[in-house]
């Protein structure tokens, strides 16, 4: 029993001097302007040409190769930059400083493009029908977009929220500027690639057969007298 008690007196001594700040960590953690981490999102708006024939909205897309045919596409890709910085503190003594960051990240789609083959007049059913598909596929950037700023945005600040950062003197903004661009930037640019997920669900072969049938035939018979 007495080794026990020792034992958990010499973990509660540990963990005491374990929690026990510097002098520097104290000057750091408490007088210097807390970490901030800022996003935000926009959209960029869109625009739609109806100037290309679907051959090339095809050839375009690749599906050519998987016998389908492209009737229009939303081109758009997903855009981020950020601005880092913060206030540092030296410590001589010990050759260390810390910066608060304060670290702003800009998340957007470049402006969207959506296409409507050319074969399919502005104003009839054909048209509206691939058009609203298309929109679809724009909603779905947009829905995306949020998506990711909210993950970002909650990643953001558990990482940098309240504390500082801490590294050899002289390298503590570079430290923070290289994980924003290597680390961030990654992990942003894969959450963007997750929202093709919600884009191909959308280009389903239910979806083709519905169009195919639309507008009592419309766009099924324009298409079959192209390929003569």
């Amino acid at each position: 029993m007495r080794l026990w008690l020792a034992f958990v007196c010499l973990l509660a001594a540990a963990g005491a001097q374990a929690a026990e700040r510097t002098p520097f960590q104290v000057r750091c953690e408490d007088t210097i302007r807390k970490s901030v981490s800022v996003l935000s999102a926009r959209q960029e708006g869109y625009t739609i040409n109806n100037q290309l024939p679907y051959r090339a909205l095809t050839a375009r897309t690749g599906s050519m190769d998987r016998r389908m045919e492209t009737l229009g596409l939303t081109v758009t890709q997903g855009q981020h930059r950020a601005k880092v910085g913060g206030v540092v503190l030296q410590d001589p003594a010990s050759g260390y400083e810390c910066i608060a960051p304060q670290v702003e990240i800009e998340l957007y789609y470049s402006p969207v493009r959506i296409y409507v083959g050319n074969e399919f007049a502005p104003g009839t059913c054909a048209y509206k029908e691939i058009l609203d598909h298309e929109m679809r596929h724009l909603k779905a950037h947009t829905d995306n977009l949020a998506r990711v700023e909210a993950l970002v945005r909650d990643a953001l600040n558990k990482r940098f929220g309240g504390q500082p950062m801490y590294a050899p003197s002289g390298t503590a903004r570079s430290a923070l500027e290289h994980e924003v661009n290597s680390t961030w930037f990654n992990f942003i640019r894969d959450e963007f690639e997750k929202g093709k997920a919600e884009q191909e669900k959308i280009d389903s072969p239910a979806e083709y057969a519905r169009l195919g049938k639309a507008c009592n035939g419309e766009i099924a018979a324009i298409l079959a007298r192209r390929r003569r």
